[in-house]
């Protein structure tokens, strides 16, 4: 604070910087701690009160920092003992996981091999049904084609006596007998 000489005198004097006087109690000399006289009782109280802390330390905090310690540790234990467990009982889940896989794969293999044998064997079956009414339709028809020609074949005779009478009453003039003329015809055609 700035004060100006004229106004000291109007100050309290706690504040009165000018005039200082020295209190007696105090002692005017250095800081305690520093002084030699004190030297023995400071470091009296300072064993004594380092070892009340030390013992305090060892007596309650220390055991109770052990035993925190000790139940994380026991507790990092227990989860790690979980956690492998846990673990193996994955692993065989995934194992059981993998074997049921494997052996619904062969299943499934083992059913669709079946099922085409059986659709072949079935296209199979149906083929050979259909070959043999193919078969017995042709068949049937060479017995009806064998019975047109042989009465074609039985016309042609008819047919070619009466052509055959026909030209030679168109060329000769006259007519021939049946029986020479079916003869004939048979010689022609042997």
């Amino acid at each position: 604070m700035f004060v100006t000489p004229g106004f000291a005198q109007d100050l309290p004097p706690a504040l009165d910087t000018a005039h200082t006087v020295e209190d007696p109690s105090h002692g005017g000399g250095a800081f305690p701690p520093f002084e030699t006289d004190t030297y023995p009782s400071q470091i009296l109280w300072l064993a004594i009160t380092f070892g009340l802390f030390y013992l305090f330390l060892k007596r309650v905090v220390l055991p109770r920092i052990a035993g925190i310690l000790e139940v994380r540790r026991d507790r990092i234990a227990q989860d790690l003992d979980e956690a492998a467990r846990m673990k193996e009982e994955a692993d065989a889940a995934l194992a059981a996981y993998e074997q049921e896989l494997a052996e619904a794969r062969r299943k499934a293999g083992a059913i669709a091999q079946e099922a085409r044998d059986s659709a072949k064997a079935e296209a199979e079956a149906e083929r050979r049904r259909v070959e043999e009414a193919l078969e017995a339709r042709l068949e049937e028809a060479e017995t009806r084609i064998a019975e047109i020609k042989a009465a074609a074949l039985s016309e042609v005779d008819t047919i070619a006596e009466e052509t055959a009478q026909a030209i030679v009453a168109e060329l000769v003039g006259g007519s021939v007998d049946k029986r020479t003329l079916a003869a004939a015809v048979k010689a022609a055609r042997h």
